[in-house]
């Protein structure tokens, strides 16, 4: 009834041996991944991935009228503005 034939076992043989080399792969895959991380990590200093851009308070140039960031302002290039550069 079941008629196990050579073909039958080969294409067993060759869908668990697919199956099993797969696997294997897939897993070296994620082991190099790994490792790629945690060397860029390690670059890094802090084991982290590095912060995203935060928010930073605004204010409003008293001569232009333009929001610039609080920390760090430059000049708008008008004679009569408060910050440097």
């Amino acid at each position: 009834m079941l008629g196990l034939s050579i073909g039958k076992i080969l294409l067993t043989a060759a869908v668990i041996a697919a199956v099993f080399y797969g696997w294997k792969w897939l897993s070296r895959v994620q082991q190099l991944g790994a490792a790629t991380r945690k060397k860029v990590n390690k670059k890094t200093g802090n084991g982290a991935p590095p912060p995203a851009n935060e928010a930073v308070d605004m204010v409003q140039c008293p001569a232009c009228g333009d929001f610039i960031a609080a920390h760090g302002a430059r000049s708008c290039g008008r004679d009569d503005c408060p910050y440097p550069g």
